[in-house]
């Protein structure tokens, strides 16, 4: 599960363009936070959407609001670049995840939550940085995954699972463009620094990769 709150101070907002006839005018991230104006759109690399409560960033998925105490608000991928995805297991179940994401003593969260059956949770905009890979830079560059389950037990992993979270890895990598590889999709046991074990012997690298790669979009 993810570790470690980094602490660091929020980073500059990058810009947003509300649209009022012909005319634009150009706000800091704090400005757009603060309007709570539906016409506030923050933009991301080849998309537009709006950062409101619930909105996700991955089609699909559940939004549950992670403690703010537990991620550091920013603009990434304009003030950190993301190059990288960390998969995290839960050591727990999916509802014990959620429940330590919301809770602010916890220090800690991912970006996402995978449950066994494969339903997606975000709890965490990608644009923000979560705490959960007890290392400041990796936290400042990549998007974290949990997936439900224990790192002793094979059976947690299922094709569900797996199907599901290389869906979303998928769309991360091609949003940011990450290569698809073990140098830029890691275990949270890989990331510098980290005292954690995840995902462990069981889980399948070669079939993840592989998974992750058919599930990326086709170009014209």
């Amino acid at each position: 599960m993810g570790a470690t709150k980094d602490g660091a101070g929020r980073g500059p907002g990058r810009r947003a363009v509300i649209v009022g006839g012909a005319v634009a005018v150009i706000v800091g991230g704090a400005a757009l936070e603060r309007s709570g104006l539906s016409r506030l759109w923050w933009r991301l690399p080849g998309d537009q959407r709006p950062r409101v409560a619930g909105a996700v960033d991955f089609g699909g998925a559940r939004w549950v609001a992670a403690s703010g105490a537990n991620y550091r608000r920013a603009d990434r991928p304009y003030d950190y670049g993301i190059d990288r995805v960390v998969v995290h297991v839960t050591q727990g179940s999916y509802a014990s995840a959620v429940k330590v994401f919301q809770d602010p003593a916890h220090g800690a969260a991912a970006h996402y939550v995978v449950r066994r059956d494969g339903r997606v949770t975000q709890m965490i905009r990608e644009l923000d940085v979560a705490f959960h890979a007890g290392n400041r830079s990796y936290n400042e560059r990549s998007v974290g995954i949990e997936h439900e389950g224990f790192v002793e037990r094979a059976s947690s992993f299922t094709d569900a699972m797996y199907a599901s979270s290389a869906r979303l890895t998928a769309r991360i990598c091609e949003r940011y463009g990450i290569p698809v590889d073990r140098e830029h999709i890691v275990g949270h046991a890989e990331v510098p620094g980290a005292d954690h074990t995840d995902p462990g012997p069981h889980w399948d690298w070669d079939r993840y990769l592989r998974l992750v790669r058919e599930a990326r979009p086709t170009r014209a």
